[in-house]
């Protein structure tokens, strides 16, 4: 498929400062760059209100119409969510593909989706996205067909029924009820361990999977692409050069970005329970960045709508090698706060130790006496065993664990 030139354009209040606008198409044209396009040009405009035929001027629209002709751009990208009205009447004035900035992550999620759950939370998305887009000249499916925007869950009828989009939104369901069901269960085997669940969350591109290859040795995929992890993972990191026999469940999650498309967090409502679930929260933050305090913001953001307490979240300040000769930005003075080289590995000792603090610090070594497996199993669910030998006609275990879990085990074991 050869590769679509895209022009991106936004309208933006009149209030607005040009850096932060500037992020913002800096941004968008990064999104346009992970679904696979050639950003050949872009336009942007400020004004007290968006236009409610087209959303940007008339002007704006002569001057994106001349973008396209000296560009041979076959697609404008817009960084406002449009109404079908707009983009019906850009495209019937540009005479060329137009979609949103929602639209087009939700084509790139399309792309990085691998599981099944991830996949069917995609498709969960575009149809949610597509369903009220369904009106006039069937804006949304009828204009599927490829290439960026187009990725969609299928559909290539002229004129979709909406009874058949709402059957189909109940099947998916349906279907990640299922895949629901088996990520509950795994998640309670995981509650039942005497170890802290740990996610990593941050803006995306942030460097989470490269902090998680770091932690976890493990080799995932690390790329400077918007949303390159979708589908999460969870490893076990050990803790034994500082504390013997400790160890932690980590989890990568899907990166967060400015005004997430409402439709993926409901679809993704089963991913996103890892975070909020999870013991403790890494919120990495790519300190490099020119408007890192905005990303910063965001992420806290999304945190609090999934209801995170705050008291969970550790702040962690990647590419401080980046910051050798210069004077690295003040970071705000959070406690436990904690700066990093995730590509490096320097600072991974302060993070683990950081972990260790918020949850281990009660934590103390017992010896335990129990009197067959069916103890010693249960005794698992309570503390990390760490060794255990046969006692005569029971088993003797060196275990971790907090005081007040211990009593716990020991008051139930004697009943």
């Amino acid at each position: 498929m050869p590769v679509e030139q895209a022009v991106a354009c936004g309208w933006f209040p009149a209030g607005m400062k040009d850096a932060e606008i500037a992020a913002r198409m800096g941004e968008l044209q990064a999104l346009c760059r992970a679904a696979g396009a050639v950003v050949v040009g872009q336009a942007w405009q400020r004004r007290p209100a968006p236009d409610r035929r087209t959303l940007v001027g008339q002007g704006k629209v002569e001057e994106l119409r001349q973008l396209i002709a000296g560009s041979g751009a076959s697609l404008v990208v817009f960084h406002n969510v449009l109404t079908t009205l707009q983009q019906r009447n850009l495209e019937d004035a540009l005479r060329v593909k137009v979609i949103d900035r929602s639209r087009l992550i939700l084509d790139i999620f399309a792309t990085r989706a691998r599981s099944q759950e991830g996949k069917l939370q995609v498709e969960l998305a575009q149809l949610l996205y597509l369903l009220p887009r369904l009106t006039g000249k069937g804006v949304g499916l009828s204009r599927l067909g490829g290439g960026i925007g187009t990725r969609g869950p299928g559909e290539s009828k002229l004129e979709a029924d909406r009874r058949q989009i709402k059957d189909k939104i109940a099947r998916i369901r349906q279907k990640l009820k299922g895949v629901t069901r088996n990520r509950d269960l795994q998640r309670r085997n995981r509650r039942e361990l005497p170890v802290p669940l740990v996610a990593l969350v941050g803006y995306t591109s942030a460097g989470k999977s490269t902090l998680f290859k770091a932690l976890t040795g493990e080799n995932v995929l690390i790329s400077p692409k918007l949303f390159a992890t979708l589908d999460p993972l969870l490893r076990r990191v050990d803790l034994h050069d500082s504390h013997p026999g400790y160890y932690f469940i980590l989890s990568d999650t899907v990166g967060f970005i400015r005004d997430m498309p409402a439709e993926l967090f409901t679809s993704f409502t089963a991913t996103l329970e890892e975070v909020r679930q999870a013991d403790l929260v890494l919120h990495v933050i790519d300190m490099t960045h020119p408007d890192w305090t905005g990303q910063k913001s965001e992420v806290e953001k999304v945190l609090r709508q999934l209801g995170v307490d705050p008291a969970r979240v550790i702040p962690v300040f990647n590419k401080i090698d980046l910051f050798q000769d210069r004077e690295r930005p003040g970071a705000g003075g959070e406690e436990g706060q904690v700066f990093v080289s995730a590509i490096e590995g320097t600072g991974l000792a302060t993070l683990q130790q950081e972990v260790f603090r918020r949850y281990f610090a009660d934590y103390a070594a017992f010896t335990v006496d129990v009197d067959d497996e069916q103890q010693l199993d249960a005794l698992g669910r309570w503390a990390i065993v760490v060794e255990k030998s046969r006692v005569g006609a029971g088993f003797r275990a060196a275990v971790l664990c907090s005081r007040e879990k211990m009593l716990q085990f020991s008051k139930r074991t004697e009943e």
